[in-house]
């Protein structure tokens, strides 16, 4: 069971008839109410207009026996004078409640001398106050039963006053059947249980095959990622809905991101690749070098010996920072001038000239020491004579600029030589131009501090590479 609802479509689908079912419990509870309301009022129209009936009769002095209104058979009639005594009843009336009295055997009016004199007077003492042959216009509604020859039923009654010139102040009760009423209400009631749970049936059926039809390319990526998965076979790429939806937008990011991670992947075996090939050489001469020196101590080639292991130990290093800033490394945010470090890497270098002002950026003093030191070797190994630094200000960004006087970049390959064990001259040896990283790792700090790192064409001949840093705030 957990699992079942532990699913989109099954949770969608409960959702969804959940929702369909208040809304109908509501819709339905306010349909009744309104109904019964309506059919209520329907009653209480007819027993006002019964009871009206009546009070003009008594208005026009009719005899209580000949009231036209007291021999119905489903209205019942009560007249109550203004002492609260039943003087008038319809026929066959056994029982009734809801009225001003239970009573349903009519007394005999008490004697009064004076009651043509005293009527108007007594009038006034109850409720509105009418002038003889009067009817009364307000109208008060009461819910209740009667029981007509042996038959109950519920009733909504009228009472209505009515001042008679012979009889004084009297009041009239008459009856309308509920019975409309109550079967109406009960039979639509009936309808809503019946239909109820056939549309909410419905609803869950539909919305199951509807969500269901709409996971379906969800079905086919997972079981794709699944494949990928199992068989490490990052060129294969997840099925793309032909909709415009998110499960096709889903789908076209999930094979962006398994392109970025193939490409990653391939990336980072041809780096494995490349350092092993790099690291093979030195470590070979280095080998060699000391077998022959095992075997012939007078053959030593101490200065070439050195020279290797330098070489690989500086190797050792690139790799070490491209594997951390592969890793993500975030650099310090330490405060570093660009010009003074301009000049502590131009110091001891021939044929360098630096001319910078106050440039302070935020990063890793280290890091940004290597990048100007890689592309200071860098303008060294092609220039003819000299290398010049200048640093400046440009809105907000300092600009680092190394420049050559040598033969230059073509613009083709002035991307190219940022990628990592990259050499344009393929018959320099190692050893000239080394192993091909110096670029690369410049290019990729640069970025991790915010920044780029681009070539071109010198203003004067040979190449110059631009280091743009955010400014320090």
């Amino acid at each position: 069971m957990s699992r079942l609802f532990g699913s989109v479509r099954a949770r969608a689908t409960l959702g969804a008839t959940l929702v369909v079912a208040v809304a109908l419990v509501a819709a339905g509870t306010a349909v009744l109410l309104s109904l019964r309301s309506n059919l209520i009022g329907e009653a209480g129209t007819r027993a006002e207009q019964s009871a009206r009936a009546v009070a003009s009769e008594l208005a026009a002095r009719t005899p209580y026996d000949r009231l036209s209104g007291l021999d119905g058979e489903d209205r019942p009639v009560q007249i109550v004078d203004e002492d609260g005594r039943l003087v008038a009843a319809s026929e066959d009336l056994e029982r009734i409640t809801g009225t001003a009295t239970t009573d349903v055997t009519p007394r005999s009016p008490k004697p009064d001398d004076d009651d043509d004199d005293d009527s108007g007077d007594d009038s006034d003492d109850s409720g509105e106050s009418l002038a003889p042959g009067q009817v009364a216009d307000e109208t008060t509604f009461t819910n209740g039963s009667a029981t007509i020859d042996g038959d109950t039923e519920d009733y909504r009654f009228a009472a209505l006053e009515v001042e008679t010139s012979d009889r004084g102040r009297l009041t009239v009760h008459a009856g309308a059947p509920l019975a409309a009423e109550h079967s109406a209400v009960s039979t639509t009631l009936t309808g809503m249980l019946i239909g109820l749970p056939v549309l909410l049936g419905v609803v869950a059926g539909v919305t199951w095959l509807v969500t269901g039809r709409a996971l379906r390319p969800v079905a086919g990526i997972r079981s794709e990622m699944a494949a990928i998965t199992a068989s490490e076979d990052l060129a294969r790429r997840v099925p793309e809905p032909a909709t415009h939806d998110e499960i096709a937008r889903l789908a076209r990011t999930t094979n962006e991101t398994l392109a970025a991670l193939e490409a990653s992947v391939e990336r980072q075996r041809r780096f494995v690749a490349d350092a092993s090939h790099e690291l093979r050489s030195p470590i070979a001469s280095l080998r060699t070098q000391l077998e022959v020196a095992a075997a012939h101590p007078g053959l030593l080639d101490l200065d070439g010996a050195v020279e290797d292991t330098v070489r690989l130990q500086h190797l050792a290093a690139d790799l070490l920072l491209l594997a951390r800033l592969d890793a993500g490394e975030r650099p310090a945010d330490a405060r570093v001038d660009l010009s003074a470090l301009a000049r502590e890497e131009a110091a001891g270098r021939t044929g360098v000239t630096v001319d910078a002002e106050p440039a302070e950026v935020t990063g890793s003093r280290g890091q940004l020491a290597r990048v100007l030191a890689n592309l200071l070797d860098n303008g060294r190994r092609h220039a003819r004579e000299r290398v010049t630094v200048t640093v400046r200000r440009e809105g907000d960004r300092a600009v680092l600029a190394v420049a050559d006087d040598g033969e230059g970049v073509a613009e083709a390959d002035r991307e190219r030589i940022f990628e990592r064990f990259v050499r344009l001259d393929a018959a320099r040896s190692r050893d000239d131009g080394g192993a091909g990283l110096g670029l690369a790792i410049a290019r990729d700090v640069a970025v991790r501090h915010g920044g780029t790192l681009t070539a071109s064409a010198a203003p004067t001949g040979g190449a110059v590479f631009e280091l743009r840093l955010p400014l320090a705030r």
